[in-house]
């Protein structure tokens, strides 16, 4: 702000209200002018702002990941990379459309997730992120009607739920239920859900063996949704095989020298 430019005392008002100072609310008469309040709100409102992503960032759950910056985009055969951009922006939550990540093992659906939900929580929405398997056990596990009504408005109060690694197991008809209540519920109040699966929607009765709601299940979860599919082989096997090839060679830099050593003994 320049020396010529006066806050506006509607803003500033406005201001305090929403942070909730009614003590200087109460004495704007005496404080509207003051130099130093457009400062304290300024300084009360970035450490708001910064306590409520450490909040939310902890609620969510994201655990370690790497960012969208090392994420290696000539490694599958198939990706969209416009698309993965495009989701990035967060538009498919603004509209309260789903996104779906399709691709087999490895192949970085869950880097890309966890980047989208990171993002989401950077832009101030709250977010919650863990594994088809937890979320449906832990509904599951709930003994009561009661207990599972509260339980389940643990995963549909935020603003984004993100499942990760749907039909790496099986289950059985009352965990498909579970799951189409969530997003039936989800969708009906448009909050979108960001899910990833090694299967096509075509092979979701294998994992739902004898449910007769995975197809309506299906419907409300594509319907309106950014869906990705992703082709490749695993990019962690990969890895995995360069670290062991890199081991493999200091031992065998390490032996030679070894027996160097002993020969000039």
């Amino acid at each position: 702000m320049t020396t010529t430019e006066m806050p506006d005392p509607k803003e500033l008002q406005s201001r305090l209200k929403q942070l909730g100072f009614h003590g200087l609310l109460a004495h704007w008469e005496e404080i509207h002018n003051a130099p130093w309040l457009s400062s304290l709100l300024a300084w009360e409102e970035a450490e708001r702002q910064r306590r409520s992503l450490e909040r939310r960032l902890s609620n969510a759950r994201l655990g370690r990941f790497k960012p969208m910056a090392d994420f290696d985009w000539s490694w599958p055969r198939k990706i969209d990379r416009a698309q993965i951009e495009d989701l990035m922006t967060l538009r498919f939550l603004d509209e309260g459309a789903n996104a779906v990540l399709v691709g087999p093992n490895g192949v970085g659906k869950t880097l890309i997730a966890k980047n989208l939900a990171h993002q989401a929580l950077r832009r101030g929405y709250t977010v919650r992120f863990l594994t088809a398997s937890a979320m449906l056990n832990d509904l599951a596990a709930q003994d009561s009607a009661s207990a599972l009504e509260k339980r389940l408005s643990r995963y549909l109060r935020p603003r984004l739920l993100a499942i990760d690694e749907l039909g790496y197991l099986a289950y059985g008809n009352h965990h498909a239920d579970l799951l189409f209540e969530v997003i039936s519920r989800r969708y009906g109040g448009e909050k979108p859900i960001l899910l990833t699966t090694n299967r096509v929607f075509a092979e979701w009765n294998q994992t739902f063996p004898n449910a007769s709601c995975v197809v309506s299940l299906v419907d409300r979860l594509v319907h309106n949704a950014e869906i990705s599919t992703i082709e490749g082989d695993s990019y962690r096997l990969k890895e995995g095989q360069e670290k062991a090839a890199a081991r493999a060679r200091r031992r065998a830099t390490s032996n030679k020298t070894k027996s160097t050593t002993r020969k000039t003994r």
